[in-house]
């Protein structure tokens, strides 16, 4: 028997099935990413999920934005809880029946109360954190995003050399990006994640409309996230893609245990 044909790149993702479990706006999205070898991610993917690939690399990706008017099944969103800054560190992933997504080795946020729902319901790594973005005055094209997380555990200070964990990260907003390239629909639009419960790989799907992306300049990164997830000296390097987006309109639909197949440690 052949194997499931992967998902497709596209703008647009599959229609959702089942019942809606949440939305929200992602808003303000800078997307900063780094080419690895895909060996040096397998080890921390879900057993069952294997690094997603794109002309020989996979990809490290650090993004800071805001989650704004984010609510729970059909229901109406729910005031000041539901918009906060968030950043994930994040790598790419497929599963043994094509499904393509993300796998979050960490998730900073700023309402305590997002952490430890996620964190249960869906054992995401979440972590509280003290954050902050901010436009600049002048011409509305500069973003300052600023995080630091509470409590680090004695791990995460040991990865980053006894460094506080978080960072900072400016950006300068560009031209609009009439139409994406492959890469760049690889690195954006991603239709679900992938996470583990209980031993089993589990996919939760999403859907959004296509991304407005933009060009971007990095102009500064200050960052200790990406190592204490276990990927020590990606950033010591520029990126290798900067973009940022306005953001989209999210729903997630109900999770589904991914069928095993890949192996990936």
């Amino acid at each position: 028997m052949s194997p499931p044909a992967e998902q497709p790149l596209g703008p647009v993702g599959p229609p959702l099935t089942g019942r809606q479990i949440m939305s929200q706006d992602w808003v303000d999205l800078t997307f900063l990413h780094w080419r690895v070898d895909p060996a040096v991610v397998a080890p921390l993917m879900p057993r069952g999920v294997r690094p997603d690939v794109h002309e020989g690399s996979t990809w490290v990706g650090l993004v800071p934005f805001r989650i704004s008017r984010a609510g729970v099944g059909r229901g109406p969103a729910v005031p000041w809880w539901g918009t906060f800054p968030e950043t994930n560190v994040r790598l790419y992933s497929i599963d043994a029946q094509g499904r393509r997504g993300v796998v979050f080795r960490s998730l900073e946020a700023s309402r305590l109360a997002v952490v430890l729902g996620a964190r249960t319901v869906f054992h995401l790594p979440y972590r509280w954190a003290r954050m902050s973005i901010a436009r600049s005055v002048v011409d509305d094209l500069e973003l300052d995003y600023r995080t630091s997380r509470r409590f680090a555990a004695r791990g995460a200070r040991r990865a980053t050399g006894g460094a506080p964990v978080g960072g900072r990260v400016l950006v300068r907003v560009g031209d609009r990006i009439a139409e994406p390239t492959p890469l760049q629909l690889f690195l954006t639009s991603r239709w679900g994640l992938h996470t583990s419960l209980f031993g089993r790989a589990v996919y939760v799907p999403n859907n959004h409309g296509a991304w407005p992306l933009h060009e971007a300049t990095l102009l500064h990164l200050q960052d200790t996230l990406v190592a204490a997830a276990g990927l020590p000296g990606v950033v010591d390097t520029p990126p290798d893609s900067v973009l940022f987006s306005p953001g989209v309109h999210a729903f997630f639909g109900p999770p589904h245990l991914a069928q095993p197949g890949y192996v990936a440690r």
